[in-house]
């Protein structure tokens, strides 16, 4: 017996009904040979883990594109603390913490450049529009590996492809959209738990607000600390996720959700936020010199192809100039942005 096949059968053992087992998943776009030591979903973290995409993460913004302190979130803290977030939630509820945390690795790896800035300006400029979570998923299906992808499981891709909310509800009533397993919704939850309570903790940090700003609903129900808020926000989450009524087969069987007053608090604190960082001058002004820096760059590209196309190899060459441009943009760091618009639009930079 290997070891996978032993971490398979504590799997059956001791996860919920309602988990995804690693022995039942529904297999990749390319049949492989197990892997001796690892399930299906430790080989998936692994290869995000090793990605050029996740490294890339480290220098991509969260939300503040010239933080004041050292200590201010970028897309890889993020993504980790959305991974620490999922798999505390899977751990309580007895679900597949290999799947939560191959999802929450893998789900900003297409986030662009400069956070939501850059998301907007690919959104506008590329026909049929850009998300971040679509080419998410096109990160780990084609781009990676010159154009061979990390060729995941299903139901990493399926939690990748979903994770995101948009700008829809903060709690969502719809089933449409949500993922097709619980370990999924976890980190759709984990996702928002984490920015709703780090980009408040960095926009403290960062003397944008200061904590007596937080509404006083926020505070009752979820306290007055970054690490209150988030334990209040993850029990709430636990507490009032149950099995689906009507035997819905998404989700894994549960119906995930949250007591309605810290629903409320929840929406309160992310249209505070919205008002009173994202659109605050020191954020907002700086989103918008980072909009004008990509929009060029992109529109550049596009009238040069044969600059891009030479930077992605035979793979590039293959897809259409308008994708390639969009793959281009989107895979770049704030710094490769910054030092690209200076050497293409400024004087003295070669």
């Amino acid at each position: 017996m290997t070891v996978r096949v032993e971490i398979e059968e504590r799997e059956r053992q001791f996860l919920s009904s309602h988990a995804s087992l690693s022995s039942q998943s529904r297999g990749r776009l390319r049949s492989e040979e197990p892997c001796r030591l690892r399930s299906v979903y430790q080989r998936d973290r692994d290869r995000i883990v090793y990605s050029k995409a996740f490294r890339r993460l480290k220098h991509k913004t969260q939300v503040f594109l010239t933080p004041t302190r050292d200590h201010c979130r970028t897309r890889l803290t993020h993504t980790l603390e959305v991974s620490e977030i999922g798999r505390t939630i899977a751990r309580a509820m007895c679900l597949n913490e290999d799947l939560v945390e191959a999802i929450a690795l893998g789900h900003d790896l297409g986030h662009t450049p400069f956070g939501h800035a850059g998301e907007s300006v690919l959104n506008e400029l590329v026909s049929g529009g850009f998300s971040h979570y679509r080419q998410s998923l096109r990160v780990v299906d084609v781009l990676e590996e010159d154009g061979r992808g990390m060729n995941l499981t299903w139901e990493v891709r399926d939690g990748i492809l979903n994770h995101s909310k948009g700008y829809g509800e903060v709690i969502p009533r719809s089933r449409k959209g949500l993922p097709g397993t619980a370990e999924g919704c976890v980190v759709r939850y984990a996702d928002i738990i984490a920015y709703l309570s780090h980009d408040l903790d960095d926009a403290i940090r960062s003397d944008i607000i200061v904590e007596e700003d937080v509404p006083e609903l926020c505070h009752r129900v979820m306290g007055h600390s970054h690490s209150q808020r988030i334990m209040s926000m993850v029990e709430a989450v636990i507490e009032a996720t149950v099995p689906e009524k009507r035997g819905n087969a998404g989700c894994g069987g549960l119906a995930f959700g949250v007591p309605d007053r810290m629903g409320e608090a929840m929406r309160v604190l992310r249209e505070f936020l919205f008002h009173n960082v994202y659109r605050a001058p020191v954020v907002h002004n700086e989103f918008i010199k980072a909009s004008k820096m990509l929009r060029e760059i992109f529109l550049y590209c596009i009238e040069h192809p044969d600059f891009v196309a030479g930077g992605m190899g035979d793979f590039g060459r293959s897809i259409s100039p308008e994708r390639r441009v969009c793959d281009f943009v989107a895979s770049m760091t704030d710094t490769f942005a910054r030092n690209l618009y200076q050497s293409l639009f400024l004087p003295g930079r070669t």
